[in-house]
This record gives C-alpha cells, sequence and structure tokens, in this order.
C-alpha cells in the first residue's frame, strides 16, 4: 500500500472524526453567535475533506491494477462518509438560517407594526389637524354671514330712511309745485290787470289830449 495514500487517509480519519464530533456538539449550543462560528469552522473542514479526498482518488489511481482496486473501494467508503457530513452541516446550516429569518421576520414584523402604527398615529394626528381648520372655517363663514346679515339689515335701515326722506321730499314737492301754480295764477292775473289799466291811462291820455287839442284850437280860433 502507498504510504503517500495512508498518510491522506490518517489525516481524513482524523479529520472525519473531529468533524462528527463538532457537527453533535453543533447540534445542541443555544449561543448564535458561537453556533455560527462553529458552523463556519465545519464548512472549512468539509473543503479539507474535499481535498484529502481527491488527493487520495489521485493517488490510488497512480497505483498498481490491485492496489488500486482495493484503495478506491475504501475511498468510496470516504466519500460516502464526507458525504454525511456535508448532510449534517447542511442541515445545521439551513436551520441556523431558518431561525435567523424567523428572528429577522419578527423583527421585520415588529418594525412594520411600529411603522404601521406611527402611520395611523401621523393619519390620525392629520385628520385632527384638518377637522380643526375645517372648524375654524365653519366658525369664520359663520361670522361672515353674521355680518352680512348686519350690513344687510344696516342697509335696509338706511333704505327705509332714504325712502321716507323721498317720500318727504315729494310731498314738499308737490307743496311746492302748488305754490308756483299759484304764483303763475296770480301773476297772470296781475298781467291781466295791468294791461287793462294800460288800455284805460292810454284812454284817459288820449281822451285828455283831444280835450287839450279842442280847447286850444277854440282859443286860437277866437
Amino acid at each position: 500500500m502507498s504510504e503517500v495514500f495512508e498518510g491522506y487517509e490518517r489525516q481524513y480519519c482524523e479529520l472525519s472524526t473531529n468533524l462528527s464530533r463538532k457537527c453533535s456538539a453543533a447540534a445542541s449550543l443555544v449561543d448564535e453567535e458561537q453556533k455560527s462560528k462553529e458552523i463556519e469552522e465545519l464548512q472549512s473542514g468539509i473543503d479539507d475533506g474535499d481535498v484529502l479526498i481527491r488527493k487520495m482518488d489521485l493517488e490510488a489511481r497512480s497505483l498498481q491494477p490491485g492496489v488500486k482496486a482495493m484503495l478506491l473501494a475504501k475511498l468510496r467508503e470516504y466519500k460516502s462518509d464526507l458525504t454525511k457530513l456535508k448532510r449534517e452541516v447542511k442541515k445545521l446550516a439551513s436551520a441556523k438560517s431558518n431561525q435567523t429569518a424567523h428572528e429577522e421576520l419578527l423583527e421585520s414584523g415588529m418594525a412594520n407594526a411600529h411603522m404601521a402604527a406611527a402611520d395611523q398615529r401621523d393619519r390620525l394626528a392629520m385628520s385632527t389637524e384638518r377637522l380643526n381648520q375645517s372648524s375654524e372655517r365653519i366658525k369664520e363663514s359663520r361670522r361672515a354671514v353674521f355680518e352680512t346679515e348686519e350690513l344687510g339689515v344696516s342697509i335696509l335701515q338706511d333704505l327705509h330712511q332714504q325712502r321716507e326722506t323721498l317720500l318727504n321730499s315729494h310731498t314738499k314737492l308737490h307743496g311746492v309745485d302748488d305754490a308756483i301754480d299759484k304764483s303763475k295764477k296770480v301773476l297772470t292775473a296781475m298781467s291781466r290787470r295791468m294791461s287793462k289799466n294800460k288800455w284805460i291811462l292810454g284812454s284817459v291820455i288820449g281822451a285828455l289830449v283831444l280835450a287839450i287839442i279842442f280847447i286850444l284850437y277854440f282859443k286860437l280860433s277866437h
């Protein structure tokens, strides 16, 4: 048998025994950080086992056919052993990954719950603020309506007073019109009397002129 193969075989057997012991120990660990460290060491050991298997395979294939067949048969057992170790390490890593994912999911769920609660609080605060703003706008609208009503009442009162003033003015205007009509009638009568008096005065003056002419003629003729 090849001494080189025996050296690789001895290293692999020690590595396999060590890996089996570490797998059992890692499965019972509670500390996640320590467990992660052990899994990393196991994966590194698996890689070392793959290297030793390849070296033994190369060494066995380089020997005489009789020895080669015996060593390759033994090598198949080592490969099967390493495959089992790989499955155990993969199971440990998968469990660790699932645990980490579960914790991350819980943390994410809690974070989402906190975010949802904060979002709801923000929305509630915004709704309250909008409600307060709407209430203020309603109060302002009511105040504006009251002021408009008061202004309308004041305007109506002013219009009523102006209407009374206009009615009084209209009545006074009617009185003035009547007075003007009476004055016109008086002036017309006076004008008529003055015209009549002018005719009378003219007649008197004409008569006086004729009388003076007649007297002068009578005196001059005698």
